[in-house]
């Protein structure tokens, strides 16, 4: 029998899948949740073998939801379930330990394959994703740069002397999300430090980005 544990904040999708994933033998729901906090509470006490979850949970940072839930339950496979295709989304939620990725729209037997091959400790990619994947992994290798679109993005409003809470406003996301974008490119590069950053964001011509930046200030090392 695999145990599933439910995680999306939209109260129709956990009731809809509940009645889907029920009507087969092999599978039972032993729990929902509306909340990444409540996700990881729910699957230390319930011990789920697979998590399905939506990336996007509100005020909740999926990717640190998925890092989470496999730090404290490292038995469990996290299956994301999301309407979220774009390819930084999917490469943030791999890297932070998903076992697979289908997009909501699916049909139900898709999902059900999805689950059982995750708990099989295989990997499953919907077909748009594996795409995705596909095309950036090209996109890498044709530009020579391991840095995402979204990375770019971000070092661009950086090097413009944009503070993570201006960078998180002109990008639409939050400011934890603007500074974990900046800790990858960092990682990725091997360069430290918001000016170093910053100074190679210039070098590099990140800088000429055509998003609005706001007025010089110097990038503060707390940002």
């Amino acid at each position: 029998m695999i145990r599933l544990l439910l995680v999306d904040d939209h109260a129709v999708v956990r009731e809809g899948l509940s009645l889907l994933l029920r009507r087969e033998a092999d599978l039972a729901v032993v729990g929902e949740c509306a909340s990444g906090t409540e996700a990881v509470h729910q699957a230390a006490l319930l011990q789920p073998d697979v998590v399905i979850m939506d990336i996007g949970l509100g005020d909740d940072d999926g990717v640190r939801v998925i890092e989470a839930l496999r730090a404290r339950l490292p038995t469990a496979r996290v299956l994301v379930l999301t309407m979220f295709v774009d390819a930084e989304t999917v490469r943030q939620s791999l890297l932070a330990g998903a076992a697979g990725y289908v997009v909501k729209g699916a049909g139900g037997g898709e999902l059900v394959a999805a689950v059982r091959a995750v708990a099989a400790n295989q990997r499953y990619l919907h077909s748009a994703i594996a795409d995705v994947v596909v095309d950036d992994s090209l996109r890498w290798l044709r530009d020579g740069s391991p840095l995402s679109r979204r990375e770019r993005e971000v070092l661009s409003l950086l090097a413009g002397g944009g503070s993570t809470s201006f960078i998180g406003n002109a990008l639409g996301i939050s400011s934890h999300t603007v500074r974990r974008h900046i800790a990858n490119a960092a990682d990725k590069i091997g360069i430290h430090g918001m000016r170093a950053l910053a100074q190679y964001a210039l070098d590099h011509g990140l800088a000429r980005s055509t998003l609005a930046r706001p007025p010089r200030e110097a990038p503060s090392e707390r940002d």
